[in-house]
């Protein structure tokens, strides 16, 4: 049971350390650039970790004297999904309005060819007679 404790705990050291340096901004990375981080925490077993958990990533307090567990259910980014972002939405929005002129355009065209077309269909019809 000793034994596998000695290669478990390690290992759920290594998968945390990698997982939060995976998650942490880029500019929130210390003294090293991120991906340098990850081969640390992947190359050097327990001690890249550590490393990563003691000085690879700026860790700040929440302010306000709030508990990190309130600020993390407190705080939130920006937008969570595409759906949420007004920006996003304008977007398609706008993309919609230039896709259904386009489309507009097109099928004048096309009704303007087919005109045309039968207009030298009847045009050659009555020179055959």
């Amino acid at each position: 049971m000793l034994r596998l404790l000695m290669y478990l705990v390690p290992l759920a050291l290594t998968i945390y350390a990698f997982i939060d340096c995976l998650n942490t901004p880029e500019d929130e990375a210390k003294h090293l650039p991120k991906i340098a981080w990850v081969f640390i925490i992947l190359l050097f077993w327990i001690v890249g970790p550590i490393a990563w958990l003691a000085a690879g990533r700026l860790r700040t307090p929440p302010g306000g004297g709030r508990t990190p567990s309130e600020w993390h259910r407190n705080h939130r980014m920006e937008y969570v999904a595409p759906d949420d972002n007004p920006e996003f939405l304008n977007s398609l929005k706008a993309d919609n309005k230039k896709d259904e002129a386009l489309l507009k355009d097109w099928e004048a065209d096309l009704r303007r060819r087919e005109e045309e077309l039968k207009r030298r269909e009847q045009g050659e019809g009555s020179e055959d007679k």
